[in-house]
């Protein structure tokens, strides 16, 4: 049976709804995860290390996608609730043609930059060249990438998320595939690695953009669409916490990266490299669940259904708290294998990765309650909230964090500085959850 946005929602309905987002968003996190696994082991330490090194940037392009995606759909859908479909349609039709353009000039101004931004952050030599090498290749694909983080949530929306989830897992299948083609069995190297996530790219951009650009049995179709400015800038507000959340992610990635250097060497950024895959994952149920409960939100907050709002947010609060605690014990029962899968064949560097990462785990306990509180003021279409709890939580305290924690505890301190600061967002999102709740009626 189909669950439409107007629906209650038990529980076994919101898991049923949203389970397509958090399958999409893992399909999606798999990307990285699968060029870590085979440029380590198949290539070699240092492309590893320098596909680590530089994705924090490349990940700064391509997330417009998430602010246009994810503010465009608590637009659209709050359109909906309120009846207007024409309306609707129009802005989802707008938004598609702005983010296409704008990831054409965006991928063509990453391609130059990439050379002095990787010298910036420190790297030289054969890091270097593998840094600019994989980037260009995989910027290529930017357009495709902005539509593909875009569309996750439009599907959604659109009342498809199955369809949604085919497209990511086509898309995560064929990275998989040509991962394995282009370095395990024809020898392409750190360029095959990235051809294959760039083509993998273009699927998961494209074949939506296929599907909306024809009569369909969704709630959005492309069409004609006009400049509308007001609709514009209302997205990107909405959106903004998940573009400051994935541009704030990206610096402080790159400022771990800096500081794992001067404390641990290349060891150090290979060790990170390998939490972050995995956190990655772990991190994308997170995301997949807000991401799909947000368009839910937004219409009952459109209907103006607050009884209805109240049981979705008591609801999403005990399936993510759950959820963390089975994430976290499923991270520090696997530790030692998953860090084996990366790194086996270098016992040092598997020694620091399985230390670090029994720190690390912590953080999964904490860290979906921030994600959920920003995306459901997002759809709430409270950007400013929205936009303060991610800043908070990816930018100053980890900053701040990663700054001063090595200062005592040296490499361990970069390790714990994720878990300080996850636990500082919790106490600021219940604070908001809490000042606002009179305000929003849920």
């Amino acid at each position: 049976m189909t669950i439409k946005l107007s629906d209650q929602f038990t529980y076994q309905k919101l898991l049923r709804f949203t389970f397509p987002s958090i399958m999409m968003m893992i399909f999606t996190s798999i990307y990285g995860v699968v060029d870590g696994f085979f440029v380590s082991n198949f290539v070699g330490k240092t492309p590893f290390a320098a596909v680590n090194f530089i994705m924090p940037f490349l990940m700064i392009l391509g997330s417009l996608g998430f602010m246009f995606g994810t503010g465009g759909s608590a637009l659209i859908a709050k359109t909906l609730g309120e009846g207007d479909s024409k309306k609707a349609n129009s802005t989802f039709s707008m938004l598609i043609y702005v983010s296409l353009l704008t990831g054409i000039l965006i991928g063509a101004l990453g391609i130059l930059l990439l050379r002095p931004v990787a010298m910036l952050m420190g790297a030289e030599g054969q890091l270097l060249e593998d840094c600019v090498l994989y980037g260009q290749i995989y910027l290529l694909a930017t357009p495709a990438l902005i539509l593909q983080f875009e569309f996750q949530s439009f599907f959604v929306t659109a009342e498809k998320p199955q369809l949604g989830l085919f497209v990511i897992v086509a898309a995560g299948c064929t990275n998989m595939l040509l991962d394995a083609l282009l370095t395990a069995v024809i020898p392409l190297g750190l360029a095959g690695a990235a051809a294959a996530t760039a083509i993998s790219q273009v699927i998961g951009g494209c074949v939506p953009l296929l599907y909306f650009s024809r009569k369909n049995s969704s709630l959005l179709r492309l069409g004609k669409a006009h400049l509308d400015g007001r609709a514009l800038i209302r997205t990107c507000a909405n959106g903004s916490s998940e573009l400051m959340s994935n541009l704030s992610m990206s610096l402080v990635g790159m400022l771990y990266n800096i500081q794992l250097m001067d404390y641990a060497g290349e060891n150090g950024v290979a060790a990170y490299g390998v939490m972050m895959y995995v956190s990655m994952i772990f991190i994308a149920i997170f995301i997949g669940f807000s991401t799909g409960s947000a368009p839910i939100v937004s219409y009952h907050y459109g209907a103006g259904n607050h009884r209805e709002l109240q049981g979705l947010r008591k609801k999403s609060m005990v399936i993510i708290g759950v959820s963390s605690l089975g994430m976290f014990l499923l991270a520090e029962g696997m530790a030692g294998i998953l860090s084996g899968i990366f790194v086996g064949y270098d016992p040092a560097l598997y020694d620091m990765t399985l230390h670090g990462f029994r720190i690390f785990s912590f953080s999964f306990l904490f860290a979906g309650i921030a994600i959920f509180g920003s995306s459901f003021f997002t759809a709430l279409n409270n950007g400013l909230i929205s936009a303060l709890i991610s800043f908070l939580r990816t930018l100053l305290f980890q900053t701040a964090a990663v700054l001063l924690l090595p200062l005592i505890w040296k490499t361990d301190g970069i390790w714990l500085s994720l878990v300080a600061a996850e636990v500082v967002s919790v106490l600021v999102t219940v604070a908001f959850l809490a000042a606002k709740k009179r305000t929003y009626h849920y």
